[in-house]
C-alpha cells in the first residue's frame, strides 16, 4: 500500500490527465456537454500532458548531470589509484642508496647472475672486486658467466687526460690504492683491466669476456646484472641508484649500454687467449705479446717497471674504496 501511494504521488499529474481524458471522452460520446467544452477540455489535457513531459525531461537532465558528476568522480578516483600504483611500483623497483647500502646492492647482484655489463672509467673496482666475485659465484655453481666491459681507451691520450682531470677534480688526495690520478695511471688502470679480463678468461673456461674501448669518458659507473642495475659515481660519498629488473628503465638502460658498447672499439679477447697463454704470474714478455695480439700497443714510454705495475694491478688489484 505505501508503495502504491508513493507511486501515485510521483505520477499525480499523469493520472489527472488520464482521468480528465476519460471523462471528456465519455461526456463527448454521450453529448452531455457541448463540443466547445470538449475542445477546451482536450486543450487542458494536452497542457497537463505537456507539463508532465517537460517535468520528466527536467528530471532526466538533472539525473544525467548527476550521473556525469559521479562518472567524473569515478574517473578521477581511477586515475589516482593508477598514479598511486605507479608510485608504489617505482618505490619497489627504484631505490636511492647510500653508504653500506651500495656495497650490499653489489653483493646481492653478484649472486646467481649469469651476466654483468659495466661501463665506466678504467674498471678499477670491477677488476679488484666485481669480476673476482662474479667468477667465484659462477664457479661455485658451475654455471657460465658473460661479462661485457666498456672502459676508456688507454691509447687515446686526450680521453685519458680528461678522465684524470675529472678524477682529480673530485678529490686531490690519493684513493684506497695510495695513488693520485694522472694520465699514466689512467692508462695503466685501463690496460690492467684488459689484462685481468684475459687472465680470468683463461682460468675459468665458462667465462665469456668482451671488452670495448671508448674515446669518451662517463661521469657515472653502470653495473648491470641479470637482476638489477646499479648506477654509482666515482665519489663514494655520493648516493647511488638501484633499478630492479622488471621496471621499464632497467630495459631502457640495458639498451643504452648495449648501444654504447657497439660504438666502442672491441678487442679480440677470445682470439688473443688462444694465441698467448698467460701464466699464474704473467711475465713481461707474455703481457707484451698479449697486447700485440689484441692490437693494443703499449705506450712507448712504458718500460719493464711500468709493465710489472700493470701486471700487479691486474692480478693483485686493490679495492680503491677501502
Amino acid at each position: 500500500m505505501p508503495r502504491i501511494i508513493k507511486w501515485i504521488g510521483k505520477n499525480a499529474d499523469g493520472l489527472i490527465a488520464l482521468v480528465l481524458a476519460g471523462c471528456v471522452a465519455i461526456l463527448g460520446l454521450t453529448e452531455v456537454v457541448a463540443g466547445i467544452a470538449v475542445d477546451s477540455a482536450v486543450l487542458l489535457i494536452l497542457a497537463v500532458l505537456a507539463t508532465t513531459l517537460l517535468r520528466d525531461r527536467v528530471r532526466s537532465g538533472v539525473v544525467e548531470r548527476e550521473v556525469a558528476k559521479v562518472l567524473d568522480v569515478v574517473l578521477q578516483l581511477d586515475t589516482k589509484i593508477t598514479d598511486t600504483k605507479t608510485a608504489l611500483d617505482a618505490a619497489a623497483n627504484i631505490r636511492v642508496l647510500a653508504g653500506e647500502e651500495v656495497g650490499q646492492a653489489h653483493a646481492d647482484a653478484w649472486r646467481q647472475t649469469d651476466s654483468w655489463t659495466f661501463k665506466g672509467g678504467t674498471g678499477t673496482f670491477i677488476r679488484a672486486v666485481t669480476l673476482p666475485q662474479c667468477i667465484a659465484q659462477a664457479r661455485r655453481d658451475g654455471r657460465p658467466l658473460t661479462v661485457r666491459l666498456e672502459i676508456v681507451d688507454p691509447t687515446n691520450v686526450n680521453a685519458c687526460e680528461h678522465y684524470a682531470l675529472f678524477r682529480r677534480s673530485l678529490s686531490n688526495r690519493p684513493d684506497g690504492t695510495g695513488e693520485m690520478w694522472t694520465v699514466d695511471r689512467t692508462r695503466k688502470e685501463a690496460l690492467a683491466t684488459v689484462l685481468a679480463a684475459c687472465w680470468h678468461r683463461q682460468r675459468y673456461r665458462l667465462l665469456t669476456v668482451e671488452v670495448g674501448l671508448s674515446s669518451t669518458i662517463t661521469t657515472f659507473r653502470w653495473d648491470l646484472s641479470s637482476r638489477s642495475l646499479i648506477i654509482t659515481q666515482p665519489d663514494p660519498r655520493e648516493p647511488a641508484l638501484l633499478i630492479k629488473r622488471g621496471w621499464v628503465y632497467y630495459d631502457r638502460y640495458a639498451t643504452e649500454l648495449l648501444t654504447s658498447f657497439e660504438q666502442s672499439t672491441r678487442l679480440a679477447i677470445e682470439q688473443a687467449a688462444k694465441v698467448v697463454p698467460l701464466s699464474d704470474e704473467p711475465s713481461v714478455e707474455e703481457v707484451e705479446r698479449l697486447f700485440v695480439a689484441l692490437n693494443l700497443p703499449l705506450p712507448s714510454s712504458f718500460d719493464e717497471r711500468a709493465i710489472n705495475d700493470i701486471i700487479g694491478k691486474a692480478i693483485q688489484a686493490k679495492n680503491p674504496y677501502e
